[in-house]
Parts: C-alpha cells; structure tokens; sequence
C-alpha cells in the first residue's frame, strides 16, 4: 500500500505540493499549492477511479482504502 501512497503523493506533485490531506469514506481529499503540478494520468495509474478538482482541491476516488492511503501518505509528509 506505501508503494500507492508514494505514487499517490507523487501524482499530487510532491510533499511540497501537499497543504493538507484527508480521507473522506472513498476520496482523498487533498488541499494542494499549485493545482497545475497534479497529474491526473499518473494517479490514475496508481490506481485511483477518478480525479476532482475546483481550485486548490483535488479529491482522489480510491474506494475503501482511502483511510490507509491517507495515513500512509501523511507518513511520507
């Protein structure tokens, strides 16, 4: 699951891109610097079901595991 989280983290440009990160039942909901540095394909790729933004806000569908996702990813902050 780390290996998700760090393509996750990855696909949300980075640690540095990262204000704030929560899970909300299905979703990553993810408060971002630059919205520009977000790549859709690549999370995507990591296994994500869909991707959400409005501004700074990305929400990242990825079922059930979002509350480990999330605390993985907050152990990579």
């Amino acid at each position: 699951m780390a290996d998700k989280a760090e393509q996750i983290l990855a696909g949300l440009g980075g640690a540095d891109n990262i204000v704030e990160i929560e899970p909300c039942i299905t979703r990553l909901r993810c408060e971002v610097e630059d919205s520009g540095l977000v790549d859709e394909k690549l999370l995507k790729a990591a296994g994500a079901h869909g991707v959400m933004r409005s501004g700074s806000v990305v929400q990242v569908v990825v079922g059930p595991e979002a509350d480990t996702i999330a605390s993985d990813i907050e152990d990579l902050l």
